[in-house]
């Protein structure tokens, strides 16, 4: 109904105005210029739209939310593997479309006034804006597309490679249009792919090395530039007063905060306490012992700190403990295998978790494009040809992770996993377990950046313990995890895979073989199998949405076999603490969190919440706010304590640094 109405005010508007039988369309060798793209089928929003669905158009504008980041930053360059990059960076650059969170894959023209596509999706091109200006006034222009392209082609982070690896040729095909070719057979997906690029300001780099990470301030194009910041602390951005797309209906409602503010902490504990007493506007909890017991304070219990859980439908991906399998004892199936039979997942989520999660059985967690069920229909013909080169469980078995009664004592599991690492050729012997050809002891290393998250990993130790490993815990800060991550200098991780309702290119970058052997990539496993290189290529080649659920599917069915990780659990909705100070729309897009670009600061609500904390500063500590930063001062302080009693400990202990 919605599209019929705005078709037919369309109509009316054209002969009103005389643009009838006579107009002539917007046309670029004989193909229409359109205001959006679908990944498959029609976009949700037609050409007169003014806005999305999930974004008030009537929000006022202005006022600051502050937020939290962990870690540190030396880099406002996002788009390098050089560096640590500041929170938020993405809020300073434009992109050529921009996509909505209320659809499984469509964009609508941003930097693009439009974009040219022909039914089979072997070129596109895009018509600029005549009005779309970086932040210093110059015009966005062909050229700087061309460059934006190719260099984060060459010097961006590999994964840029992946995405951009079928694209032939990029070239200017008018005054305001750049065209893209493409290679390598169908992929549906690249031209939305492509309305993603960024798009960087040819004349501020020219004098510049984009591979080198810097703490200049970027010239750019977005809603929000660098007002404030000292590296490691804080960053400020403010909203670009004259930004160039605060009329693009797809910018319609949305950027309502004059500044967005990232303090940083090194440690989640202190940013919750930072919540709770009012120096942090919202924070994203996730954790769940933190959801069901860091919250409960009298601005909670009174309304002003609200704690909401929105549901959502986007895909959780998979989350788990990653193995390297580039390197001994995970190179072995039967070794990984067993890895997930030591995991007690009943137990760590009665617990530790307070029974808020799921377990995970599915890279596409979450949505329709999980593999579910015996192989049968569509998905048996995808896999046919494959059937002597994958595990016969992926034909045979509906895969399952192991499951536990939730005691603490998988004994059972623990038998089994013992028989598989036997075969494999590691026995017991004096209570170690080790190689049975060359004595050497079965040992590896959990690396992590987050040391909250050693309470869950230390239990599955201990099972591991008892197999007879020698498992090492080490928690190293964000910049050397970084660095050893992207040098595949690990044995295990916690590792996420966060996946789109419409999976494509970016599934190179995680299991293709070519990805397995670049540092930087997210293909943290190493997997490399032909198959699963085939298979990527079809989904990205699907050419519906039917044909898209059964090719992922396959695929899904594949990796789960080949026991890459060992599954950890998700949740279908967003656990959020935020001041009540803040509008937000009537209702949650399905596929998203909006909330720095669709909610705003109501006026009044501030004012109140503001006045309450300054009662309780009055008041003194132990309430809400006063005495909030005592209190990040003495946390920071036990912290410090915390780390010299622990290296004394070890030193005692005559163990090495790092060790749980």
């Amino acid at each position: 109904m919605r599209r019929a109405l705005l078709a037919l005010g369309l109509a009316l508007g054209a002969a009103a105005t005389g643009g009838g039988a006579g107009a002539q369309p917007d046309t670029y060798n004989g193909v229409p210029l359109r205001h959006g793209i679908a990944m498959h089928g029609d976009v949700e929003y037609g050409p007169g739209f003014e806005h999305f669905a999930y974004a008030n158009p009537d929000a006022p504008h202005g006022g600051t939310i502050k937020l939290a980041a962990e870690g540190t930053y030396d880099s406002f360059n996002p788009f390098i593997v050089q560096g640590v990059p500041v929170q938020g960076a993405r809020l300073m650059h434009d992109t050529l479309m921009a996509s909505s969170d209320d659809e499984p894959f469509s964009e609508y023209g941003l930097i693009a006034e439009g974009i040219y596509v022909p039914e089979d999706r072997s070129w596109v091109a895009f018509k600029l804006r005549e009005d779309a200006r970086f932040h210093d006034g110059e015009p966005i222009e062909v050229e700087d597309v061309v460059f934006s392209f190719k260099t984060l082609r060459d010097e961006g982070r590999p994964f840029y490679r992946f995405y951009y690896k079928n694209v032939a040729d990029v070239r200017r095909a008018g005054p305001r249009t750049v065209r893209f070719d493409f290679k390598g057979g169908t992929n549906r997906e690249l031209p939305l792919i492509l309305g993603q690029l960024p798009i960087l300001p040819k004349h501020h780099w020219r004098d510049r090395a984009f591979g080198e990470s810097t703490l200049t301030p970027p010239v750019g194009s977005g809603p929000y530039r660098v007002a404030d910041h000292e590296p490691g602390r804080y960053v400020v951005y403010e909203k670009v007063a004259d930004y160039w797309g605060e009329d693009v209906p797809a910018n319609g409602g949305r950027w309502n905060f004059r500044r967005i503010r990232y303090d940083y902490f090194r440690d989640a504990t202190v940013i919750r306490t930072a919540v709770t007493g009012g120096d942090i506007d919202l924070r994203v909890e996730n954790q769940a012992k933190a959801w069901a017991t860091a919250y409960d304070t009298p601005a909670v219990q009174s309304g002003r700190l609200k704690t909401v859980e929105i549901d959502h439908d986007r895909s959780t991906g998979m989350q788990g403990f990653a193995m390297n399998t580039r390197r001994a004892p995970f190179d072995d199936t039967r070794v990984r295998k067993a890895m997930s039979l030591a995991f007690d997942f009943a137990w760590t989520n009665k617990n530790l978790f307070y029974g808020q999660y799921e377990r995970t059985r599915s890279y596409f967690s979450n949505s329709e494009l999980a593999a579910r069920g015996e192989l049968d229909g569509r998905e048996r013909e995808i896999l046919a040809p494959y059937r002597d080169k994958v595990p016969d469980a992926v034909f045979e078995t509906v895969y399952q992770p192991p499951t536990t009664d939730g005691d603490g004592y998988p004994r059972e599991n623990l038998k089994a996993a013992l028989d598989l690492l036997n075969e494999a050729g590691w026995v017991v012997r004096d209570m170690k377990l080790v190689n049975e050809a060359t004595g050497e002891r079965f040992r590896f290393e959990i690396l992590l950046v987050n040391s909250s998250f050693e309470r869950i990993v230390l239990p599955y130790v201990a099972n591991l313990e008892k197999l007879g490993m020698d498992v090492r815990v080490r928690v190293v800060d964000s910049s050397q995890y970084q660095n050893r991550v992207d040098g595949r200098d690990f044995d295990m991780i916690v590792a996420n895979w966060g996946q789109s309702l419409s999976p494509g290119n970016e599934q190179r970058g995680f299991w293709g073989c070519a990805a397995a052997k670049r540092e930087g990539t997210r293909n943290y496993t190493g997997v490399c199998d032909p198959v699963v290189d085939e298979l990527i290529g079809k989904l990205i080649a699907a050419p519906n949405r039917e044909e898209l659920v059964a090719r992922v599917r396959a695929l899904d069915r594949v990796l789960l076999w080949k026991h890459l990780v060992v599954p950890q659990w998700h949740i279908g909705r967003f656990r959020v603490a935020y001041w009540d100070k803040f509008g937000r729309p009537e209702s949650n897009p399905p596929y998203g969190l909006p909330y720095l670009d669709t909610w705003w600061v109501d006026p009044e609500r501030a004012e109140t919440i503001e006045r309450a904390q300054k009662s309780a500063d009055v008041a003194g500590p132990g309430r809400d706010h006063g005495g909030t930063r005592a209190w990040l001062w003495t946390a920071a302080g036990l912290a410090v304590l915390l780390t010299v009693a622990a290296y004394l400990f070890r030193r005692a202990r005559g163990g090495g640094g790092g060790r749980a």
